[in-house]
């Protein structure tokens, strides 16, 4: 067998590296790489329950059990010109929307599956909404899929390492599941205009746990024909798999889950750092979908920070949100983003835009650049001076926010800061350093 399955694998790789990107793919990128902040929208039929998106798998609820709550989710709040409206007043310039989760609800009017959002007491197409209204406010859209399956019994569940406590009995059928998958891609690619990407997930369904030396999967994902579909109906749209491997050619940008690029606090994210664009995902509290005991939301403080040094590395913050099953956003969500939406105004030239600096971030703070400016984010330091190493020459320093100056010596490749001009008990002290250009 596991021979077998290296083969699969080389014969897919194989495939994959064949996989140019077209110019428009290329110009995504680099929009991509300088956007630094978006949304991520987890909702969906398990809002209903309060508990999580892996509330089906979580509680091993039957399939005929958990299909009735397509009886019952009716977001008669849901506003798709708010929510989009609060991501841009957030500062933010795209939005990452679950279509499709583990549990196989699609929040759009599938043609694929009765299995979906048009088919509860609401009977709207919120996909569509969404996509309509972010095409008018000018945000970016991406598509949420799930590559695994917790409902359908042609997903090859007897190889997953989830889902098996959800009544399913048939023998899948891979071959099935996967027609499946490309038709509602192609739903998704052809009838919401231009889509930004896809973000994939559930791969991992199919390895060992994260930090295992073999993460063969234990299936053909047949990958190669999947992205292949994607970069042939939307060549502009960015392919991305929260896979937790290094990327697979054919994909456009890397992501870390809970985590910013190379720390893995989280425990999931041992893969290396790709030269591709970067991307951190993570909660604003402890969950992805709406939980209703979940009250460990992050200060205003921490986001910043976190949106911070996610720029540091180079990479965009998508920060989530897990609505109520109403439709309705929380406070709790829009008074964060609304803070980070104020600080970004003031402070957006620091973020948008920029390269990660030559410093990777540090405990007091981070570093980003954009031309012959140097951004010396000062998120903890106290006292009255900090030192780092410099590796250019200094034409001048000030507090970016007030333009005051900032009193500043080099020393054997070290650049030490005074901060008395600065606000050190402020979200972030920011110091504009401008280099020369030899």
């Amino acid at each position: 067998m596991r021979k077998i399955a290296v083969l699969l694998l080389f014969v897919a790789s194989a495939a994959h590296a064949q996989y140019t990107p077209a110019p428009e793919n290329l110009a995504a990128r680099r929009w991509f790489d300088s956007a630094r902040f978006g949304m991520f929208i987890h909702w969906g039929a398990f809002s209903v329950l309060g508990d999580g998106e892996w509330v089906m798998n979580n509680r091993n609820i039957k399939v005929q059990d958990y299909q009735r709550l397509q009886q019952i989710f009716n977001p008669t709040a849901f506003d798709a010109h708010a929510w989009v409206s609060i991501a841009k007043a957030a500062g933010m310039q795209y939005i990452t929307l679950i279509t499709r989760h583990h549990d196989g609800f699609s929040d759009w009017d599938t043609k694929a599956s009765d299995w979906k959002i048009t088919n509860t007491p609401w009977g709207k197409d919120a996909v569509k909404m969404i996509a309509d209204e972010c095409h008018k406010q000018g945000i970016k859209l991406f598509v949420y899929y799930s590559l695994l399956d917790w409902t359908r019994s042609d997903y090859p569940y007897e190889t997953g390492r989830t889902g098996k406590g959800t009544g399913r009995t048939a023998k899948s059928d891979y071959a099935h599941y996967l027609q499946f998958m490309k038709d509602q891609l192609t739903e998704l690619l052809t009838n919401y205009g231009e889509i930004a990407g896809v973000w994939f997930d559930g791969y991992w369904d199919q390895t060992a746990p994260e930090g295992a030396a073999d993460r063969t999967p234990r299936i053909d994902w047949k990958l190669d024909e999947i992205y292949a579909l994607i970069h042939k109906l939307q060549p502009q749209a960015l392919i991305g798999n929260n896979h937790h491997l290094s990327p697979f050619p054919g994909e456009d940008f890397q992501m870390f889950e809970q985590d910013l690029p190379g720390e893995n606090k989280s425990g999931l994210d041992f893969q290396p750092i790709s030269r591709l664009p970067l991307e951190s995902c993570v909660t604003m509290n402890d969950s992805w979908g709406f939980n209703i005991t979940d009250e460990h939301y992050k200060s205003p403080k921490e986001l910043i920070t976190l949106l911070v040094r996610a720029a540091g590395y180079g990479a965009n913050l998508l920060l989530n949100i897990g609505p109520l099953p109403n439709g309705v956003i929380q406070p709790e969500f829009q008074e964060r983003l609304q803070g980070m939406g104020d600080w970004l105004k003031t402070y957006g030239g620091t973020i948008y835009g920029t390269r990660g600096g030559f410093l990777r971030p540090q405990d007091w703070g981070a570093v980003t650049q954009k031309g012959n400016h140097v951004f010396v984010h000062l998120l903890h330091v106290s006292g009255d001076t900090l030192s780092l190493p410099f590796p250019y020459k200094v034409r001048s320093a000030k507090a970016f926010a007030s333009g005051a100056p900032v009193t500043y010596s080099v020393k054997d490749g070290r650049l030490l800061l005074r901060t008395e001009a600065l606000d050190l008990q402020a979200l972030d002290a920011v110091v504009d350093v401008e280099i020369r250009a030899n």
